[in-house]
């Protein structure tokens, strides 16, 4: 019992195993997680390209700062006011580091993000590309099944039972035909063929001489040459008419086989 279990397990595991490793489940798999990575890279570019934005946000400000306070100075110093415009121009000075500091982020962040822009049209190009390549690959896959299911239905299309059954049927006929010309041959040669064969003989006989005696009746054949007629009447011995008919289709039939005594 526990055996059986295992063999139904191992078998279940293995055509589990058998559609997992199936090629369009694994381009499915594949373009899934092409997607999958390419919403996180694009994610990652949209959050560098914010960061740029802040930066270069951040730099537009302080350099409205920098440029607020050279103004002010300016006017401090026209207005007399040396000790605000020097403090306007410390103040100004903290602001230009910055600048400085936030110019150099934002020169980072600007090779950053085309960078990120670059990489993200490469993927798509890559991602494009690979899904053409999916598109083949499972039309070459359903190919590939449609020719093995046609040749194993192919190798399944076998005709020799069939044949088998035509040369035994050709040859029950055969000799079915053979002992019925061996039974034919055997009649022949028995009693009773023979003595049917002399049957139609004597027939067609009598109806040869029977033909010959009604054309002299009606004229139609001159009557044949007779010993017995040129002898005295008292010495022609009564002969009955169907001796003499038989002793005729005797000696007819003497003449057609060679003449008597050849037996």
């Amino acid at each position: 019992m526990l055996s059986r279990i295992l063999r139904y397990l191992k078998g279940l595991l293995g055509f589990k195993l058998d559609q997992l490793e199936d090629p369009e489940i694994l381009l499915q798999q594949a373009q899934q997680e092409m997607k999958e990575a390419q919403a996180k890279n694009r994610e990652r570019a949209v959050q560098a390209i914010t960061q740029k934005n802040n930066l270069q946000a951040l730099v537009d400000q302080t350099k409205k700062m920098v440029d607020n306070l050279q103004a002010k100075a300016e006017i401090a110093l026209k207005n007399g006011d040396r000790d605000l415009a020097k403090q306007l121009l410390i103040e100004k000075a903290q602001y230009d580091t910055t600048l400085q500091s936030t110019q150099t982020s934002l020169t980072q962040a600007l090779e950053t993000t085309e960078a990120v822009k670059t990489a993200m049209r490469r993927e798509e190009e890559r991602i494009r590309a690979k899904t053409a390549q999916a598109l083949s690959m499972k039309a070459q896959w359903k190919q590939s099944q449609i020719e093995n299911s046609m040749n194993k239905a192919l190798e399944g299309m076998s005709a020799d039972g069939t044949d088998q059954a035509f040369e035994r049927a050709a040859a029950k006929i055969s000799n079915a035909r053979s002992e019925g010309q061996a039974r034919t041959e055997l009649a022949r040669e028995s009693l009773t063929g023979r003595l049917a064969g002399l049957d139609d003989a004597q027939a067609s006989n009598n109806a040869d001489n029977e033909l010959a005696q009604m054309e002299q009746r009606l004229g139609l054949a001159a009557a044949p040459a007779s010993t017995v007629s040129s002898m005295p009447a008292t010495s022609t011995p009564h002969i009955p008419v169907a001796t003499s008919e038989i002793d005729k289709q005797l000696q007819e039939l003497e003449a057609r086989v060679g003449g008597s005594g050849t037996n």
